[in-house]
């Protein structure tokens, strides 16, 4: 694979792109022209209104999900099953049990719950300046929020009847019992509205409330550690390395962007100009034979990704299929929000057959949920005697994100083998009370030196489950740290 970096960041900087656009993906074989470069306007103000109103053309992403996870995307059915990149808007409620998960928002600001957690999103709203305001009200549990540091955006927690504005580039823990709330902070600042008054909230400080009484947060000089904080502090320093690598951090959509940049990288190819492909595929592989179609009730169906990548090139540019090397994706155009639906497309003059979504809504008893498996979804995975298996066409797939190294020399390997492992071992899951019950997020393993299991691509699907949600019969497991890896398997 020839990657080309300076083609990446040039080509990744036209992400820069106005808010207010939901045209329908395009995606084009080579020689085809594109028909997503129709923008629609930003809503304005009209001559005779006073002040511009808040606009809500607003999508956060749910980036990261694992074990025991549920949103609520206000179609009327209550909380669901939830799958990683299912798009989160205003009046959307987010919970789990016994698992965590991430959100995303545009800028590359990330909100991270631990287990047994609920919050819900109020607003979302894009202002007249172009800045975004955010609120989440955290009814109960644990939740992270680490903010990039973007001037003029608005991120708000509500917790009880405290208030708290978490300026940029602030770092921040709130954890939330039924009686009283802690509020610790690593980084950065709040200011904290309350019945009792305003409290300045600085670094390296825990502030402790009373919520039966609404007196003034005691506080304490130091920050003490949490089961979940590694886990926090893993991910809040994946984001920042990843993100800084697209040299644009801090531009309206970058959200996405860092799991595009460790999970794939762009390459030259002939006829075909330079194009974005993730690791572990081969040229049978298709950006849209697994999925599913979630139903928003504002906006009809939206096509969602189930790899960790799988954010941004469904949402913004064209996929095109290149003659001897396969799918890849190449930015350009505008954005889509939630209406991401595939258009159909030639290669080699054939017709390539892209899924589209159910004609109607669901009915009473219908998941809102609709799989899409229209090839058998290959999964990497935990294999036997403690290795972790790389599988060719997986694309990432059950891959931990930001721990496992580089992975484009295993993606050389297991093309070429069709497999690759390497050993690692399973730490005991990390526990937390929460709510006065003990909360398990599952395995959280490691690697170490060992030899290599032999496995080949096994076949998997997303599916229903009893609650009506979606799941890959081969989950992703919790992050483990580098270690060797040994080529091995069968061919494809």
């Amino acid at each position: 694979m020839n990657t080309n970096s300076k083609i990446t960041l040039t080509s990744l900087l036209a992400l820069v792109l106005t808010a207010a656009v939901l045209p329908a993906q395009q995606i084009t074989a080579p020689g085809q022209t594109s028909t997503s470069d129709v923008v629609a306007p930003v809503t304005t103000a009209q001559d005779s209104t006073p002040a511009p109103a808040n606009s809500k053309v607003r999508i956060v992403r749910l980036s990261e999900v694992k074990g025991v996870v549920q949103l609520d995307r206000d179609t009327g059915r209550g909380f669901e099953e939830a799958m990683p990149n299912l798009p989160i808007i205003e009046r959307t409620r987010l919970q789990t049990g016994a698992g965590v998960a991430e959100v995303e928002f545009e800028d590359n600001s990330t909100l991270r719950l631990a287990p047994d957690s609920l919050v819900e999103f109020p607003q979302l709203e894009l202002l007249p300046s172009g800045a975004k305001a955010s609120t989440v009200t955290v009814l109960k549990g644990m939740a992270y929020v680490s903010l990039a540091n973007t001037k003029g955006n608005e991120f708000t927690l509500i917790f009880g009847q405290q208030k708290l504005h978490v300026q940029p580039s602030s770092h921040i823990r709130l954890q939330l019992e039924p009686n009283e709330a802690k509020l610790a902070v690593w980084d950065g600042s709040a200011l904290i509205e309350g019945p009792s008054g305003t409290t300045e909230a600085g670094k390296k400080k825990t502030f402790t409330f009373d919520l039966a009484n609404q007196n003034q947060p005691a506080v304490a000089k130091n920050v003490t550690s949490e089961p979940y904080d590694s886990w926090d502090h893993d991910s809040v320093d994946y984001h920042k390395r990843y993100a800084s690598l697209s040299a644009f951090g801090n531009s309206p959509y970058s959200y996405g962007v860092s799991d595009m940049l460790y999970y794939g990288s762009f390459m030259n190819t002939a006829g075909c100009g330079s194009m974005w492909r993730p690791y572990f595929v081969g040229a049978a592989w298709e950006p849209f034979a697994n999925g599913a179609w979630a139903y928003y009730p504002s906006a009809g169906y939206s096509w969602v990704s189930p790899y960790p990548w799988g954010w941004t090139p469904y949402h913004y540019g064209n996929w095109i299929s290149c003659p001897g090397a396969g799918w890849g994706w190449q930015p350009g155009g505008s954005w889509n929000g939630l209406s991401n639906v595939p258009a159909s497309t030639m290669t080699n003059r054939q017709p390539v057959h892209l899924p589209r979504p159910p004609e109607r809504a669901p009915v009473s008893g219908q998941s809102t949920l609709v799989p899409v498996n229209l090839k058998p979804l290959t999964a990497s995975a935990l294999g036997s005697r403690e290795t972790f298996v790389f599988r060719n066409d997986s694309a990432g797939l059950g891959i931990p994100r930001g721990s496992l190294g580089k992975l484009d020399k295993l993606s050389e390997q297991a093309a070429q083998h069709g497999s690759v492992s390497t050993a690692v071992y399973s730490a005991a899951p990390a526990t937390a009370q929460s709510n006065g019950r003990t909360a398990n997020a599952g395995p959280a393993p490691s690697l170490r030196p060992g030899s290599a299991d032999r496995s080949g691509s096994e076949p998997s699907s997303i599916s229903h489950n009893p609650s009506g949600g979606m799941r890959s019969s081969s989950a992703p497991v919790s992050a483990p740290t580098a270690g060797n890896a040994t080529s091995s398997g069968r061919p494809h």
